[in-house]
């Protein structure tokens, strides 16, 4: 059996809802700054989430607009500087309290590092967006609870692509089975099996039910023990780390499909 050594954190949806009330939102205001009439609603903005990064997605919408751009040069800058502002509005509302850490996500990473297990971030995000996140919720001196931060622009390929985790178990020098991955979405599972690291999974408002396959464990959030596939013994408290250290012993694999 494989000891658990490592814990490695996706930011999105994960540690936070930050696509539904934090980047959908950003974008929105992103658009109004340029006097564009256009508005993602949650619907629209789940759609999007099939595409990895947000300057793709934005992308992806105007090749479905008749008023964005005609030429890939117009629209390239146009994503860019959309993306820049939409940052920006990010960091705005992170820094209001608008986006709390998800329940149990802050005890858990309290008990892991009592617990001396080392820790991760593991996103295709941009550094700017954890660190505005991060900063908020674990201070000034956050990067300090992490053994190695990965973001965007650290990587060449976004999830699904597992670079963003054979980087960190490369800077970790670490075993893939010796850690265990938190994520939200099929894309972010996909990207931790293909580096081969077990991965739990606490569904997040835009997943709750897409199809999920391969995961050690999947449920509805570290702050409760009820719906939980394999199951938790007791019915009350948080998902603690001996849970997640006896999925991981066990290594048994489950799928949700819906």
């Amino acid at each position: 059996m494989s000891r658990l050594q490592a814990l490695f954190w996706d930011v999105d949806g994960t540690l936070a809802e930050t696509e539904r009330d934090g980047h959908r939102v950003a974008f929105n205001q992103a658009f109004a700054d340029l006097g564009l009439a256009w508005c993602w609603d949650e619907q629209r903005y789940g759609e999007l989430l099939a595409v990895t990064g947000g300057r793709e997605r934005l992308l992806a919408d105007m090749a479905t607009r008749s008023d964005a751009p005609v030429s890939p040069q117009e629209r390239e800058a146009l994503a860019l500087e959309l993306h820049r502002r939409k940052n920006r509005h990010y960091g705005d509302l992170v820094h209001a309290a608008q986006l709390p850490l998800r329940p149990g996500v802050g005890a858990l990473i309290d008990e892991a590092r009592r617990a001396g297990l080392r820790q991760a971030i593991t996103t295709t995000t941009s550094r700017s967006n954890v660190d505005a996140l991060l900063r908020v919720h674990l201070g000034a001196g956050w990067a300090a609870h992490f053994a190695a931060v990965v973001c965007g622009e650290d990587v060449q390929h976004k999830k699904p692509h597992p670079e963003v985790y054979l980087l960190a178990l490369q800077q970790l020098a670490l075993d893939p089975l010796h850690a265990v991955a938190l994520e939200d979405s099929p894309g972010g599972v996909a990207a931790a099996r293909a580096a081969h690291v077990p991965v739990l999974v606490t569904r997040s408002a835009y997943f709750l039910q897409a199809p999920l396959e391969g995961a050690i464990a999947i449920g509805p959030g570290l702050d409760q023990r009820d719906g939980w596939r394999p199951a938790l013994r007791g019915r009350e408290g948080p998902v603690t780390l001996d849970d997640i250290q006896a999925w991981h012993g066990e290594m048994d694999t489950v799928s949700h499909f819906g």
